[in-house]
């Protein structure tokens, strides 16, 4: 009987140590795009943002991330906004997506970005870091439009027009669920 009971407690104690852990990202978290034009650089806001992480024995096991595209705002008004929604195709695919494939070097993530209803496997280098019971994941990441199929957008009868590579910036945080 003495066997049966200690036995029974480090299965027990075995299945703890292979305990998941979930995430959900807080509002805390920012993420902005950076680019350029001929006339001036640019930055716009996401400000819409929902994502969920998971652990196993502290390793990095998921990450799924959106952004409502609807969402991401410039300090230049309702006309750059328009443009900029028009170019991600708000209206047939109104999220940007991030699903995590794989943590490559403890600090690479390996996943495929959905943006415009276009796929592509990325690697982006993050600095992952554990903050109390959050966990933080920062960096940023440059892309190309045409990757996309998008269209540089244009203004003012195409004198001004949005060079052909963003940079994304991100301070995601995650909290234990």
């Amino acid at each position: 009987m003495k066997n049966i009971f200690f036995t029974f407690l480090f299965i027990i104690s075995m299945v703890s140590g292979f305990a998941q852990d979930s995430y959900i990202l807080s509002n805390d978290s920012k993420l902005s795009i950076e680019g350029t034009s001929t006339v001036h650089d640019w930055e716009v806001t996401a400000n819409t943002l929902k994502g969920a992480l998971s652990t196993d024995s502290k390793l990095l096991k998921s990450v799924t991330f959106e952004v409502a595209v609807a969402d991401i705002k410039s300090e230049r008004g309702a006309t750059m906004d328009k443009k900029m929604h028009a170019a991600l195709q708000k209206e047939t695919h109104p999220q940007v997506i991030f699903d995590l494939k794989e943590l490559k070097n403890e600090s690479t993530l390996v996943g495929t970005l959905e943006i415009a209803g276009k796929s592509q496997e990325v690697e982006i280098s993050s600095n992952l870091i554990t903050v109390g019971e959050n966990l933080k994941i920062s960096g940023e990441y440059g892309l190309k439009l045409e990757d996309y199929q998008i269209e540089p957008p244009t203004a003012m009868f195409g004198q001004v027009v949005v060079g052909p590579e963003v940079t994304v910036k991100f301070n995601l945080i995650f909290t234990k669920e």
